[in-house]
């Protein structure tokens, strides 16, 4: 049987390889770069790895600086290389700098004069001393940087304005995000070729086909919530001509189907991983490729979970990839992925029994609701192997936000909320406009949509899911007035305390053996890290400039918000002590801190053998 997964790039013609890159002027490529250095210099900055000094002599305070108000910088490295600019504070110590007055200036320059600063590889060679960094994280991060700023330049040649990204659907509105805020390394794609960028990442806006495989049942196991089996789930994801064809290929093979479970494998996985790596279980027929199903995916923002586009209403389905990306390799770990379902069925009970989280804030669980975890005899063994060889083969389908919808609804992630166009004007902007409120009335709206349902969950039920803006999709009505929320991740990204709380008494225990327990104060980051820091720290500027709604008086919104809540709940002021969101201060989590400075932790054997990296404190502006 051929393993041929139309996607050979060597059916590029070497003289259009360059297509691989579209948009790659050196106009394109200059602009991606200011944005991206900016980035790069604000969150390097936020994260306390370098120190920006306001321009004049050191220790000087810049004079008038506000949270809304700009000032020069400086920021002097070793070799005499100094960048400066413009920057206005935000909330947490936030930076948010302009990048056109990025400028570069150098002591071994005869005339010392300036230069347009564009470029974030020349930043990482000036600033690499003053960051520490060893050789081996210096070559990883230039080529996980050079791949973000081509896909930068890719996304930025491309991007419609406001209105046309407002009509869009989901799955195309996914292709359009620029990637996670914090993270200057956010689409590296580390183990991508070029080939594989143009043809598996959001930003191409290519469907794919996937291979399935049939694994025997001493290497996989299939679970599913209640009323869903196997052949229940295979009838609703593959007609019946696929399924006869795949009946047929292990008829030929003279195995025993019912041995067998079958699973779809992203093709750029079946040639990275699944045939070199699971060659010997492939001879011995304990693996088994099937071919490839005529269903269409598209790639959404974490690029491993795809998209049923021929067929909406299907599940959407996670895979695993042999890459690296915004930290991680992004696998399936076999026992996590075994107890998606139990995990799923645990936290709709909970919903389906409180009317609040029911009735009131209509939260909808993107349900994990099948699965197939596939191990690999050979590395099972090898418990100390670092953690991506302990996730090499399984999938995961989850119900698409789509099925959920009332009509006239529609679905955005709140990381789309950060979106501006390149004439200016911001996608908030447009839907505060559609809406008809004026943008404070649209905000309230927001935050009775996003909070209410993560908020009793955590107090009342001491979980808490991992809602950053990918993970998080806003639901709007006819009008794009807010009106609830989505969420998703659930094996690897829902976490509990270790105290015994009576509502975990009914907890699966193959959902009890997977999730992670953290300190009450690290699961509050869930809410302060993950939407305060993570997302609202950026969305503060996009409010204020598009929709002239002050910093502070966006945080004296969310802060009514959870009081609101809390004066709802009067019962929990325990919980609400336990989860303190109004803290004065709370960890600051540095994501590209732990990228840079993390001593290895990519090779490692246990993912998650500690909680964020966390360096110092911010000040909470709900404290106030």
């Amino acid at each position: 049987m051929s393993l041929d997964t139309s996607t050979d790039t060597s059916a590029y013609p070497s003289t259009a390889r360059l297509a691989l890159l579209p948009g790659l002027t050196a106009d394109a490529w200059r602009l991606a770069g200011q944005a991206l250095l900016a980035k790069m210099i604000g969150e390097l900055a936020y994260e306390e790895m370098l120190t920006p000094e306001p321009a004049g002599a050191p220790g000087e305070t810049a004079a008038g600086t506000s949270e809304d108000t700009a000032a020069e910088y400086r920021l002097a490295l070793p070799g005499g290389v100094v960048y400066a600019f413009r920057a206005r504070r935000g909330s947490f110590g936030a930076w948010r700098i302009d990048p056109a007055t990025l400028v570069r200036r150098c002591a071994s320059t005869p005339d010392g004069t300036a230069a347009p600063a564009d470029d974030p590889v020349r930043f990482v060679l000036d600033a690499r001393a003053a960051l520490g960094l060893d050789g081996v994280v210096v070559a990883d991060l230039l080529r996980e940087l050079i791949a973000t700023q081509a896909a930068d330049t890719r996304l930025r040649q491309e991007a419609p304005d406001a209105a046309t990204l407002a009509d869009l659907p989901y799955v195309e509105l996914e292709s359009h995000q620029t990637g996670h805020p914090c993270m200057f390394l956010n689409k590296g794609r580390l183990g991508f070729s070029a080939s594989d960028a143009a043809r598996y990442t959001p930003e191409a806006r290519r469907p794919l086909r996937l291979w399935w495989l049939a694994a025997h049942r001493d290497l996989a196991g299939y679970q599913g919530v209640a009323g869903l089996p196997a052949d229940r789930l295979l009838a609703e994801e593959l007609d019946a001509g696929t399924r006869a064809r795949f009946a047929a290929v292990l008829a030929e093979r003279g195995v025993d189907p019912a041995g067998y479970v079958w699973f779809p494998v992203h093709p750029f996985h079946l040639d990275e991983a699944v045939l070199p790596l699971f060659a010997p279980y492939l001879a011995d027929g304990r693996l088994v490729p099937l071919g490839e199903a005529p269903d269409r995916y598209r790639p959404l923002q974490s690029v491993r979970t795809l998209a049923n586009v021929d067929a909406p209403g299907k599940r959407d389905v996670k895979l695993p990839l042999l890459i690296r990306n915004t930290l991680v390799w992004r696998g399936l770990s076999t026992e996590p992925t075994a107890a998606a379902p139990d995990v799923t069925a645990w936290l709709r009970g909970i919903r389906d029994r409180d009317p609040f989280l029911r009735d009131e804030a209509r939260i909808v669980l993107l349900g994990e609701v099948a699965s197939v975890a596939v191990r690999h005899p050979a590395y099972e063994e090898v418990a100390d192997a670092p953690y991506r060889y302990h996730e090499l083969l399984g999938a995961v389908w989850r119900e698409p936000v789509q099925a959920h919808l009332e009509p006239g609804e529609r679905a955005r992630t709140m990381a789309a909320l950060l979106w501006v166009d390149p004439h200016g004007r911001a996608l908030v902007e447009e839907l505060v406009a559609r809406s008809g409120l004026d943008a404070r009335a649209w905000l309230r709206r927001f935050f009775r949509a996003l909070l209410p349902g993560l908020l009793h969950y955590l107090y009342r039920y001491g979980v808490a899911f991992c809602p950053h803006g990918e993970n998080t999709v806003v639901i709007y009505d006819e009008r794009d007035v807010p009106v609830r929320i989505a969420v998703k991740d659930f094996a690897e990204d829902v976490n509990l305390v270790p105290q015994p709380l009576p509502e975990y008494a009914d907890l699966p225990p193959r959902a009890d053996a997977v999730l992670l327990r953290w300190p009450p104060a690290d699961l509050c980051h869930s809410i302060q890290s993950a939407i305060f820091a993570g997302h609202f720290r950026f969305f503060t500027d996009v409010v204020e400039r598009h929709l002239g709604v002050p910093e502070g008086e966006f945080w004296a919104m969310v802060r009514a918000e959870v009081l609101a809540y809390q004066e709802r709940f009067p019962e929990l002021a325990e919980r609400f002590a336990m989860f303190d969101l109004l803290a004065p201060t709370f960890g600051r989590v540095c994501l590209n801190r732990e990228q840079l400075l993390g001593g290895g932790f990519h090779d490692r054997a246990d993912r998650d053998e500690s909680f964020d990296v966390m360096h110092g404190v911010v000040p909470n502006p709900l404290h106030r």
